[in-house]
């Protein structure tokens, strides 16, 4: 198995430009099976598009002969000031992208002075990944297996000093990702030989990959889930175990209880549920759509992004995610009035095609844009955009 630094030397990072470099470079390396599991929507993956394509619509207002000599990026988020204005969001089984993956992902953003929120779906401990770095970390909660089972392992994060949970409410099932299905994610999964046959070239063709993977153990359960009598949570049971625990508004009573400490919920699409989580008790909340992989065809985020604002109302704290794709997409966000946003596919194609030093070099890429559009824009600070700098009626849902 090649080192992050050997690795890196084998990705040529100077031709690496934009993040869609690195969506191509994670698409020569990982099987089909795993970069759809990045790369794909749910259905028609209409609102994947249209998350992207959100952004495009938006036009800047820049401001001219003004001398920007240096960008303040800091943002400060639940209490706490970053050194960018954008999170790692969590992400599912990273390990399966790269051995040890989510370690390598907190410890690329901690080190450049931002939070990495580890996700219930891990595929690397907890306590593993706080070990690695001494950084901000949060954790982000499903509950399969119920009330018990979330409450021990909201028990083990807190222990660990991971100091923010995440509640994600917009999985009372999985979206139907046809990506998945078509290259064989069930019968793999499920570790049915006889089944996974028909899929097996994706995996002759990516040796390097296979070879990592058995390295790395080959890993097949969320180490973070302890389900009773049967341990450690099997990657297939995901499905099954979501619908039978469906999180409602209730539930957020319990989890304050346990948690004691910032809330934040993720997958609010308006400004009904966002006036829900401010009663429930969130601290904050997320514009997501899970990156469209479940509702297929509900607004692209940045569009739904002020109806949650105005319903907010400066009560609680508003993130956002979401195609997310250049540091100039971040800008436009925070110029509509989020407080920050988190990356996910971003930094998941950079960990599958470099680890790591993948994950750095995509900070990176986004941190350098912000500046640059910063400095374009004529504004010296992320705290001083707002929406004279944006066109921000091309945000519209009826346009």
């Amino acid at each position: 198995m090649k080192s992050d630094r050997s690795l890196a030397r084998s990705v040529s990072f100077p031709r690496v430009i934009n993040i869609h470099d690195f969506r191509r470079l994670a698409r020569r390396r990982l099987p089909a099976v795993v970069f759809a599991y990045i790369d794909g929507g749910a259905e028609d993956e209409i609102t994947l598009r249209d998350n992207s394509r959100a952004f495009r619509d938006v036009r800047f207002r820049p401001r001219q002969c003004v001398a920007v000599p240096s960008c303040d990026l800091r943002t400060t988020v639940l209490g706490t000031t970053f050194d960018l204005p954008f999170l790692l969001a969590p992400v599912g089984f990273c390990r399966m992208f790269y051995p040890k993956g989510e370690l390598h992902a907190a410890r690329a953003a901690n080190e450049a002075g931002t939070a990495y929120v580890l996700s219930t779906f891990s595929g690397t401990r907890l306590e593993e990944v706080r070990e690695a770095t001494r950084g901000p970390l949060w954790f982000q909660l499903y509950v399969p297996g119920g009330r018990a089972v979330a409450e021990a392992t909201m028990a083990r994060a807190r222990a660990a000093g991971y100091t923010t949970l995440v509640v994600t409410v917009d999985t009372p099932v999985s979206g139907m990702r046809e990506r998945d299905f078509r290259h064989g994610v069930r019968p793999i999964l499920q570790g049915d030989l006889l089944r996974s046959l028909p899929y097996a070239w994706q995996f002759v063709t990516r040796p390097r990959w296979v070879l990592d993977y058995f390295a790395d153990g080959r890993p097949r359960v969320f180490p973070n889930v302890e389900l009773p009598g049967i341990g450690a949570m099997p990657c297939g049971d995901v499905g099954i175990l979501l619908e039978q625990t469906t999180v409602t508004w209730e539930d957020f009573r319990w989890m304050r209880d346990a948690w004691k400490g910032p809330v934040v919920v993720k997958g609010v699409h308006t400004g009904d549920d966002a006036r829900h989580a401010i009663d429930a008790g969130a601290d904050a909340v997320v514009v997501s759509n899970h990156g469209g992989r479940q509702l297929d065809g509900v607004p692209a985020t940045l569009r739904a992004l002020p109806e949650v604002l105005e319903a907010v109302n400066g009560r609680i704290e508003v993130l956002m995610d979401g195609g997310i794709r250049r540091g100039g997409d971040i800008v436009k966000a925070i110029c509509l009035g989020a407080r920050g946003v988190l990356v996910g596919r971003a930094y998941a194609w950079a960990l599958g095609a470099a680890g790591g030093p993948g994950v750095a070099r995509a900070i990176e890429i986004l941190r350098t844009d912000v500046v640059r559009t910063l400095r374009l824009l004529g504004c010296p600070s992320i705290r001083e955009l707002d929406r004279s700098f944006i066109e921000p009626a091309r945000v519209d849902p009826r346009n």
